[in-house]
């Protein structure tokens, strides 16, 4: 079930993600929460960085494990504006994960539910509470309008 501070905290990886925009790269933001304050947040920077592990879920989980001083982010939760793919998904089993809140669903490439489902997948040692679906519209808007602009 959403809840209003689910709907605001996904309005902050909203606003990462028109950077990310705003900087010439694919639309996703994310931040990482724990005990209802935001540890660190990031745009994706693939683009940016020529590299592809830059994506917005990654990097938060790179920052909050070194802001935090460990790789068990086991009381945190990640909001992102976008399912996350099959790396980013892995690494967030990886790091612990309480628990994955999501914007748009993706049928490409999303791998909580849509093309599979790494984060809940029975035989890994690790599956965080999903939610999705939260301000959907909105972020899938953000990436219609950025690719339309592109192709």
């Amino acid at each position: 079930m959403v809840s209003p501070g689910d709907s605001e905290l996904m309005l902050l990886a909203l606003s990462e993600a028109r950077g990310a925009a705003e900087a010439g790269d694919v639309p996703v933001g994310a931040l990482l929460v724990r005990d209802g304050a935001v540890i660190t947040r990031a745009g994706n920077r693939t683009l940016r960085d020529q590299d592809p592990t830059a994506h917005a879920e990654v990097l938060v989980i790179r920052d909050a494990a070194a802001q935090l001083n460990r790789w068990r982010l086991d009381d945190c939760t990640l909001y992102a504006t976008l399912e996350p793919c099959a790396m980013c998904a892995g690494a967030i089993v990886l790091a612990r994960l309480r628990k994955v809140v999501f914007g748009a669903w993706d049928e490409k490439a999303g791998m909580a539910g849509s093309v599979g489902d790494v984060l809940r997948h029975p035989r890994l040692n690790h599956r965080p509470e999903v939610l999705g679906g939260v301000l959907a519209d909105d972020c899938a808007a953000l990436l219609r309008d950025f690719f339309a602009v592109k192709r």
